[in-house]
């Protein structure tokens, strides 16, 4: 089974949780319907609290979250998660350069090259199924790393659609730059709103595009309210539900070591917030990501592949 990366990964700096807890919340209680998390980071961890992809799996469907989209978001992360997509029946893979990685590789001048290989990487296996996560960051990068942002997001688009793959796109204070881009360089078929944080406007924006608007443990802070207004806008069909993980673990565990298991409480809140049947809104959102990520996949969620 692949290892857990061996460096820190680009991630850490754009956690919103802080300091995580090593000690791992209890597992809540099973959805009545599977449900898939269509943004996890498995490579990401610390220590003891790393949990390897066998184990989270093995979890997550105790708790009726048996499928999980591994998003790698710069050159060792995307290998990585092709490895365990071709390892682990219930994962597939998301490959790119996250847009605060990539004003780093342009002042190094290596932009050009690390997009190419993410093209490699994005058609070396058939459980590849999203280029991504890529968008705009106007929290995290100056407005001197802006321009290599756009570029990359431009290319990460043209590729989506050459590839005919899903786009999962990071959107952090640029809301309207990134319909923009997405209007200027066209919409793929199937784009995702990776950990959407937009309000009522850029949802239905989003959502007359096609796109689908995944809600993350965020959805359940007690300051995110223009969440809960975008949800409630946003069509039954158009609702996928992800963990970030290990980033952004929803009340009442906010703070800590997020994972695919906690999953189900982010769909209660959900369901709560819509005020609609939560098993309706499990078979919804386990549908919809089959129709945003190219159909479904696995056999065997947790065992590897070959392993029978």
């Amino acid at each position: 089974m692949p290892p857990k990366r061996s460096d820190e990964g680009p991630l850490r700096s754009r956690s919103d949780d802080g300091d995580r807890r090593a000690s791992r919340p209890p597992l809540p209680d099973p959805l009545p319907h599977p449900v898939v998390d269509n943004h996890c980071h498995l490579d990401i961890g610390d220590g003891d609290d790393w949990l390897e992809p066998g184990e989270a799996l093995r979890l997550a469907a105790a708790v009726g979250v048996p499928r999980i989209v591994q998003i790698g978001c710069d050159l060792p992360g995307a290998a990585w998660a092709v490895e365990v997509a071709t390892t682990y029946d219930g994962i597939v893979a998301g490959v790119a350069l996250h847009p605060n990685e990539v004003p780093k590789l342009d002042a190094a001048g290596d932009l050009g090259d690390a997009l190419g290989q993410i093209e490699e990487l994005a058609q070396s296996s058939d459980q590849v199924r999203a280029v991504g996560e890529t968008g705009l960051d106007y929290y995290r990068t100056g407005s001197d790393g802006l321009d290599a942002q756009r570029r990359s997001f431009a290319a990460h688009i043209a590729l989506a659609r050459r590839l005919d793959k899903t786009l999962v796109i990071h959107d952090r204070d640029a809301h309207d730059d990134v319909v923009a881009m997405l209007d200027e360089h066209g919409w793929p078929e199937r784009t995702v709103l990776h950990c959407f944080s937009g309000d009522a406007d850029f949802a239905q924006a989003c959502v007359q595009h096609g796109a689908w608007l995944s809600f993350a443990g965020t959805v359940t802070f007690k300051n995110a309210q223009n969440i809960r207004r975008a949800l409630a806008v946003t069509p039954l069909d158009k609702i996928l539900v992800e963990t970030d993980a290990p980033f952004l673990a929803p009340t009442p565990h906010r703070g800590r070591t997020n994972a695919s298991y906690l999953v189900p409480l982010t769909v209660r809140a959900l369901a709560h917030e819509k005020r609609v049947d939560l098993e309706d809104l499990c078979a919804a959102i386990d549908a919809n990501t089959d129709a945003a990520f190219g159909g479904s996949w696995f056999q065997s969620p947790v065992e590897p592949r070959g392993s029978g």
